[in-house]
C-alpha cells in the first residue's frame, strides 16, 4: 500500500513548501468532539483546511464496525476533492495529539490511494518551535476532480480479523497497557483485549515533544516481531492504530493491515 514517499515532515520542511501543498488541521478531542474544530477557527496554520474525526473521517454508527466506522470511500474522496485534493496532490495533516488523529488521515488516504501525503513530524507544537506563525482566516478551497476509490486496501473487518488470526497473523493493541491489562476501561462497554494480542501502545512511538523517534529506534521496539508474520494493528476504534502503522513504515514493515472496528468492534460481537 505504502510508497518510497517519507510518512513524515519537518516543520522546517513545511514552512519552505507552502503554500505548494494542502496542509489538513486533524485537530480533536473525544472528551470535547467540538474542541479540535474550535482551536482550528482559533488559530491554525496558514491556509490551513479542518476535517472533523467524526464528521469528515467516520463513517455513520451501527450496531457493528465500531466507534468510528471508515467513511465510504467514494463520499470521502468527494470531500477531499472539495478541499482542493486529487490523487497526486501534496497533502500534510497535523494535529495536537502526538499523531493520533493526523495519523488516521494518512492511513485513510494512503489506502484509498492517494500518493503523496504526510504528517507534520511533532504536529503543531513543532511548527511553533519552528517559528511558524497562525492565522484566523479560513481558507476558500478550489474544488478538484476527485480521485477515484471504491475500498481501503489494508484493512480488516471481523470476518477479515479471524481469517487472518487463522492463518497465524499475529495482533498488536495500541491502546494504553492498562485498558490492554483490563485493568480499566473508560470508555467500551468490556474491558481487556483480543486473545493473542500484544500491547503496543501507541504513546511509544513518540518522544516528550511528540517527535517520532527515528526508524532505528522504531525498528528496534518491533524487534520482537518475526520479519515475516502477518501483523494486524487495531486499538479503540481505529484511530490510534494508525500511529503504530505509522510506526512501522518507519521500521519498514509497511505491510500490516488495520482492524478497522478494532476493540469497539470485537465488543459488539461478544455482546450478541
Amino acid at each position: 500500500m505504502m510508497s518510497g514517499l517519507h510518512p513524515l515532515i519537518d516543520a522546517e520542511e513545511l514552512q519552505a513548501q507552502l503554500p505548494e501543498l494542502v496542509v489538513i488541521d486533524c485537530r480533536f478531542s473525544l472528551q470535547d468532539t467540538a474542541a479540535g474544530e474550535l482551536a482550528y477557527q482559533q488559530s491554525h496554520i496558514a491556509g490551513a483546511h479542518y476535517l472533523h474525526l467524526n464528521r469528515d473521517m467516520s463513517g455513520p454508527l451501527g450496531p457493528h464496525g465500531g466507534r468510528h466506522p471508515l467513511p465510504n470511500p467514494i463520499d470521502f474522496c468527494q470531500r477531499l476533492a472539495g478541499l482542493g485534493i486529487g490523487r497526486d496532490t501534496p497533502v500534510v495533516a497535523y494535529d495536537d495529539s502526538g499523531f493520533a488523529y493526523a495519523a488516521r488521515l494518512w492511513w485513510m488516504m494512503r489506502a484509498l490511494g492517494y500518493s503523496n501525503v504526510r504528517v507534520l513530524n511533532g504536529g503543531l507544537a513543532a511548527w511553533q518551535r519552528s517559528g511558524g506563525s497562525l492565522d484566523t482566516v479560513l481558507p476558500a478551497a478550489a474544488a478538484v476532480t476527485a480521485h477515484t476509490a471504491d475500498e481501503y486496501s489494508g484493512c480488516l473487518d471481523i470476518e477479515g480479523l479471524r481469517n487472518a488470526q487463522e492463518q497465524g497473523a499475529l495482533l498488536l493493541d495500541s491502546r494504553e497497557a492498562r485498558r490492554y491489562q483490563g485493568l480499566e476501561e473508560p470508555i467500551d462497554p468490556v474491558a481487556g483485549h483480543i486473545p493473542g494480542a500484544l500491547s503496543y501502545p501507541w504513546q511509544d512511538v513518540t518522544d516528550a515533544l511528540g517527535l517520532a523517534h527515528p526508524g532505528a529506534q522504531q525498528s528496534e521496539r518491533f524487534a520482537a516481531l518475526e520479519p515475516d508474520r502477518k501483523l494486524v494493528v487495531y486499538c479503540g476504534s481505529g484511530v490510534t492504530a494508525c500511529v503504530n502503522l505509522l510506526a512501522l513504515e518507519l521500521a519498514g514493515r509497511n505491510s500490516a493491515a488495520l482492524y478497522a472496528g478494532s476493540w469497539s468492534d470485537w465488543c459488539s460481537w461478544l455482546q450478541r
